[in-house]
Protein backbone atom coordinates (compact mmCIF):
# COMPACT_ATOMS: atom_id res chain seq x y z
CA UNK A 1 0.00 0.00 0.00
CA UNK A 2 1.36 3.19 -1.09
CA UNK A 3 0.34 6.58 1.61
CA UNK A 4 2.97 9.31 0.43
CA UNK A 5 2.07 9.01 -3.26
CA UNK A 6 5.72 8.33 -4.05
CA UNK A 7 6.78 4.93 -6.23
CA UNK A 8 8.64 2.71 -4.65
CA UNK A 9 12.41 2.79 -4.96
CA UNK A 10 13.63 0.16 -7.84
CA UNK A 11 17.80 -0.31 -7.50
CA UNK A 12 18.74 0.07 -10.44
CA UNK A 13 21.60 -2.66 -11.82
CA UNK A 14 25.08 -2.07 -12.15
CA UNK A 15 26.17 -5.09 -13.57
CA UNK A 16 25.95 -4.11 -17.36
CA UNK A 17 27.82 -0.71 -16.99
CA UNK A 18 31.38 -0.56 -18.81
CA UNK A 19 32.72 0.55 -15.32
CA UNK A 20 34.24 -2.15 -13.39
CA UNK A 21 33.69 0.05 -9.96
CA UNK A 22 30.18 -0.22 -10.47
CA UNK A 23 29.95 -4.16 -11.59
CA UNK A 24 32.06 -4.78 -8.52
CA UNK A 25 29.54 -3.11 -6.28
CA UNK A 26 26.83 -4.94 -8.11
CA UNK A 27 28.28 -7.83 -5.91
CA UNK A 28 29.34 -5.93 -2.96
CA UNK A 29 27.66 -2.58 -2.62
CA UNK A 30 25.39 -3.65 0.09
CA UNK A 31 27.04 -3.40 3.15
CA UNK A 32 25.84 -6.68 4.76
CA UNK A 33 27.43 -8.08 1.83
CA UNK A 34 30.73 -6.56 2.58
CA UNK A 35 30.70 -7.78 6.19
CA UNK A 36 29.93 -11.61 5.21
CA UNK A 37 33.19 -11.12 3.14
CA UNK A 38 34.88 -9.76 5.74
CA UNK A 39 33.22 -12.64 8.59
CA UNK A 40 34.47 -15.29 5.50
CA UNK A 41 38.00 -13.95 5.41
CA UNK A 42 38.22 -14.07 8.78
CA UNK A 43 37.29 -18.33 8.53
CA UNK A 44 33.44 -18.46 9.35
CA UNK A 45 31.84 -20.35 7.38
CA UNK A 46 28.01 -21.66 8.56
CA UNK A 47 24.99 -19.70 8.87
CA UNK A 48 24.83 -19.33 12.63
CA UNK A 49 27.93 -18.01 12.33
CA UNK A 50 27.54 -15.42 10.16
CA UNK A 51 24.60 -14.91 11.87
CA UNK A 52 25.95 -14.58 15.47
CA UNK A 53 28.63 -12.34 14.18
CA UNK A 54 26.76 -9.86 12.61
CA UNK A 55 23.66 -9.77 14.40
CA UNK A 56 21.93 -10.17 11.33
CA UNK A 57 18.07 -11.48 10.46
CA UNK A 58 17.88 -14.59 9.23
CA UNK A 59 16.00 -13.65 6.22
CA UNK A 60 18.66 -10.69 5.31
CA UNK A 61 21.53 -13.34 5.93
CA UNK A 62 19.61 -15.75 3.54
CA UNK A 63 19.32 -13.66 0.58
CA UNK A 64 22.84 -11.85 1.18
CA UNK A 65 24.46 -15.25 1.17
CA UNK A 66 22.63 -16.44 -1.68
CA UNK A 67 23.68 -12.92 -3.84
CA UNK A 68 27.35 -13.62 -2.72
CA UNK A 69 27.03 -17.23 -4.53
CA UNK A 70 25.43 -16.22 -7.70
CA UNK A 71 28.06 -13.72 -7.63
CA UNK A 72 30.50 -15.90 -7.75
CA UNK A 73 32.44 -14.41 -4.32
CA UNK A 74 31.22 -17.28 -1.72
CA UNK A 75 30.85 -20.87 -2.74
CA UNK A 76 28.18 -23.13 -0.82
CA UNK A 77 28.84 -26.45 0.22
CA UNK A 78 26.92 -29.27 2.07
CA UNK A 79 28.72 -30.39 5.25
CA UNK A 80 25.80 -32.90 6.67
CA UNK A 81 23.23 -34.96 4.95
CA UNK A 82 21.28 -35.02 8.20
CA UNK A 83 19.79 -32.55 9.00
CA UNK A 84 21.11 -30.20 5.68
CA UNK A 85 23.42 -28.18 6.28
CA UNK A 86 25.82 -26.16 4.43
CA UNK A 87 28.84 -24.01 4.78
CA UNK A 88 29.60 -20.79 2.61
CA UNK A 89 33.67 -20.62 1.44
CA UNK A 90 35.47 -17.78 0.02
CA UNK A 91 35.91 -18.52 -3.79
CA UNK A 92 39.27 -17.26 -5.46
CA UNK A 93 37.21 -13.47 -6.38
CA UNK A 94 36.20 -13.73 -2.74
CA UNK A 95 39.87 -14.56 -1.56
CA UNK A 96 40.68 -11.40 -4.02
CA UNK A 97 38.55 -9.09 -2.50
CA UNK A 98 40.95 -9.42 0.66
CA UNK A 99 43.14 -6.46 0.06
CA UNK A 100 39.75 -4.13 -1.11
CA UNK A 101 38.55 -4.81 2.97
CA UNK A 102 42.29 -4.32 3.85
CA UNK A 103 41.99 -1.01 1.99
CA UNK A 104 38.72 0.17 3.71
CA UNK A 105 39.55 -1.14 7.40
CA UNK A 106 43.02 1.69 6.75
CA UNK A 107 40.70 4.27 5.24
CA UNK A 108 38.45 3.84 8.31
CA UNK A 109 41.38 4.23 11.08
CA UNK A 110 42.59 7.28 8.69
CA UNK A 111 39.27 9.27 8.55
CA UNK A 112 36.30 7.68 10.89
CA UNK A 113 38.18 6.26 14.20
CA UNK A 114 38.84 9.56 16.45
CA UNK A 115 39.48 6.98 19.54
CA UNK A 116 42.48 5.14 17.18
CA UNK A 117 42.42 1.99 15.64
CA UNK A 118 40.45 -0.84 16.62
CA UNK A 119 41.57 -3.51 14.24
CA UNK A 120 44.38 -3.53 12.51
CA UNK A 121 46.30 -5.47 9.60
CA UNK A 122 49.67 -7.07 11.40
CA UNK A 123 52.78 -9.17 9.27
CA UNK A 124 51.43 -12.71 10.22
CA UNK A 125 55.32 -13.90 11.10
CA UNK A 126 56.24 -11.00 13.16
CA UNK A 127 52.89 -9.30 14.54
CA UNK A 128 54.23 -6.12 13.49
CA UNK A 129 51.76 -3.12 12.29
CA UNK A 130 51.51 -3.49 8.38
CA UNK A 131 50.30 -0.30 6.75
CA UNK A 132 47.97 -1.12 3.59
CA UNK A 133 48.56 0.73 0.59
CA UNK A 134 47.95 -0.25 -3.36
CA UNK A 135 50.94 -0.26 -4.81
CA UNK A 136 51.91 -0.48 -8.76
CA UNK A 137 53.11 -4.37 -9.69
CA UNK A 138 55.31 -3.29 -12.58
CA UNK A 139 56.98 -0.35 -10.94
CA UNK A 140 56.70 -0.77 -7.15
CA UNK A 141 55.31 2.70 -6.92
CA UNK A 142 52.27 3.64 -4.61
CA UNK A 143 49.13 4.40 -6.25
CA UNK A 144 48.91 7.75 -5.78
CA UNK A 145 47.20 11.16 -7.95
CA UNK A 146 48.37 12.72 -9.53
CA UNK A 147 51.51 9.88 -11.10
CA UNK A 148 48.65 8.19 -11.44
CA UNK A 149 44.94 7.83 -13.26
CA UNK A 150 42.27 6.08 -14.49
CA UNK A 151 41.89 5.50 -18.28
CA UNK A 152 39.82 3.69 -20.45
CA UNK A 153 40.81 0.07 -21.45
CA UNK A 154 41.10 -2.48 -24.36
CA UNK A 155 37.94 -3.67 -23.76
CA UNK A 156 36.38 0.22 -23.35
CA UNK A 157 33.27 1.02 -25.35
CA UNK A 158 33.21 4.74 -27.22
CA UNK A 159 31.11 6.32 -24.35
CA UNK A 160 33.81 5.07 -22.02
CA UNK A 161 36.18 6.29 -24.18
CA UNK A 162 35.02 9.73 -24.47
CA UNK A 163 34.69 10.10 -20.92
CA UNK A 164 38.11 9.59 -20.00
CA UNK A 165 39.58 11.75 -22.95
CA UNK A 166 37.54 14.66 -21.54
CA UNK A 167 38.89 13.69 -17.51
CA UNK A 168 42.55 13.59 -18.99
CA UNK A 169 42.30 17.09 -21.05
CA UNK A 170 40.61 18.39 -17.96
CA UNK A 171 43.50 17.01 -15.96
CA UNK A 172 45.93 18.11 -18.53
CA UNK A 173 44.69 22.37 -18.58
CA UNK A 174 44.28 22.19 -15.18
CA UNK A 175 48.55 21.64 -14.79
CA UNK A 176 50.23 24.62 -14.11
CA UNK A 177 52.48 25.81 -16.17
CA UNK A 178 55.57 23.69 -17.17
CA UNK A 179 54.47 20.41 -15.21
CA UNK A 180 53.04 17.98 -17.57
CA UNK A 181 49.71 16.02 -17.45
CA UNK A 182 49.70 12.48 -15.64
Amino acid sequence: MQVSGRKPVRHKSFGNMQCPIARSLERVGEWWSILILRDAAHGLTRFDEFQESLGIAPNILTRRLKALVEAGLLERRRYSERPPRAEYVLTQAGRDFRPVLWALLAWGNKHFAPEGASVVVVDSGTGEQAEPILVDRNSGRPLTGPAFRSAAGPAADARTRQRYRSVAAEQASAQPTGESAP
